[in-house]
């Protein structure tokens, strides 16, 4: 395993975030298999992954508490503990801080930032977060974090003065003009977790808002680098160019080593859901990796071979307020490769889906849309996506005399 350095620590390369543990069974919303998911955690920690990240609503707010299970039984010094606080999915009701992790979910209410916190270090087991997070600062939750009412960033740094957070940071799906204004306005920030790959680079400015934060002192993490999976399948035309130029890279490899020469990053996380994945990634992280120019030009046919597509990462938010449930990442999936073939397969997923769970039963509200960090138009993909099906639906068999 890679490491770097950050002040004082050494830092896997390759860290492991807990919003994709192994489930119970397919779709948004499975119970996590906590028999695997725990083999999964040991696994990571024992090939020397030391650094795992959570937040408050993965898995219906049970991942805190299965990683931090997982990890109570290593030396609480061996292991760094990235938590997020909730803002992002935070409703402000009078003197009340509500957070509902799903449309049947209880709603739960808080007084204060502080019983978040607290809550949070008792479910993960642990009297201090190594990295701590405002999750998803960005245009939709900049006025709640610059609130002086409940003191979000005012709290956070007294508890750093603490010692129970070591280092303070944010996560973002912020624009680049987004990023601009939150480090304009606050200087207290030693990290940042964002989006970034070789296909966000074009769609979301990644690499700009890298420069940014690279500018301001600040450092780099990395989430998504594998497009919630896209880059790990990223279609038979993208492999077979990877393939050419290097016939014994996988995709997954290739979207890792575009990032690992990038100096200022320190981890790299990955939502590894099977021990197959983690082993691939691991002897990624372990060998020396290098990015050349015949690399760069690959990726570059590779990207223009892709073609549009929606840029799902498949994070789930927007299905917590869905009041139909629908799998959106799931349809939205399956809307790329319609949108470029009604293939035989897309056929088949299309009949697989329950028609009150097919694009054609959302009801066009837009909850989901304010939840979505890549901005997607959800009930305009929708309305395309069940007008495609309505097109390719096979003729009716002809009535009988």
């Amino acid at each position: 395993m890679k490491y770097s350095k950050f002040q004082d620590k050494e830092i896997s390369r390759l860290g492991l975030g807990a919003m994709r543990l192994p489930t119970q069974g397919e779709g948004f919303g499975s119970p996590v298999d906590e028999e695997k998911a725990l083999e999964l955690i040991k696994y990571a920690y024992e090939h020397g992954i030391n650094y795992f990240d959570t937040a408050y609503f993965y898995h219906g707010g049970n991942s805190e508490i299965i990683l931090g299970k997982a990890l109570s039984q290593f030396p609480r010094e061996s292991f760094n503990l990235a938590d997020k606080f909730p803002g992002n999915f935070i409703a402000v009701k009078g003197d009340k801080l509500t957070i509902q992790l799903g449309p049947t979910s209880p709603v739960e209410e808080f007084s204060s930032v502080s019983e978040i916190f607290e809550k949070q270090l008792a479910k993960c087991g642990v009297e201090y977060f190594d990295f701590y997070l405002l999750h998803g600062l960005a245009e939709s939750t900049y006025d709640f974090y610059n609130d002086e009412k409940w003191g979000v960033v005012d709290f956070m740094l007294e508890e750093k003065k603490k010692g129970r957070i070591k280092h303070f940071g944010f996560s973002t799906h912020a624009s680049y003009e987004g990023l601009e204004r939150i480090v304009g306005n606050w200087d207290c920030f030693e990290f940042c977790l964002i989006q970034h790959n070789y296909l966000d680079v074009i769609l979301q400015d990644s690499f700009k808002k890298y420069e940014l934060l690279t500018e301001k002192g600040i450092n780099v993490m990395i989430m998504e680098p594998v497009r919630g999976g896209k880059l790990a399948n990223p279609g038979d035309k993208a492999v077979e160019i990877l393939k050419a130029a290097k016939p014994d890279a996988t995709p997954a490899n290739w979207a890792f080593r575009y990032l690992i020469d990038q100096p200022n990053n320190t981890v790299i996380l990955s939502g590894m859901s099977t021990i197959e994945q983690l082993t691939e990634n691991l002897e990624t992280f372990s060998n020396d990796q290098t990015w050349t120019d015949e690399d760069k030009a690959a990726i570059k046919e590779v990207v223009n071979n892709m073609g549009d597509f929606i840029p799902c990462t498949a994070c789930n938010y927007c299905t917590e307020s869905c009041p139909v449930k629908l799998d959106i990442p799931k349809l939205i999936e399956i809307y790329n490769e319609a949108a470029v073939e009604f293939s035989w397969l897309v056929g088949v997923s299309v009949q697989g889906i329950a028609d009150d769970k097919k694009p054609g039963a959302c009801l066009q509200c837009g909850a989901c849309t304010p939840h979505c960090p890549q901005n997607i138009d959800i009930p305009d993909v929708m309305t395309k996506f069940a007008d495609i099906i309505e097109r390719n639906k096979p003729p009716a068999p002809p009535k009988a005399d």
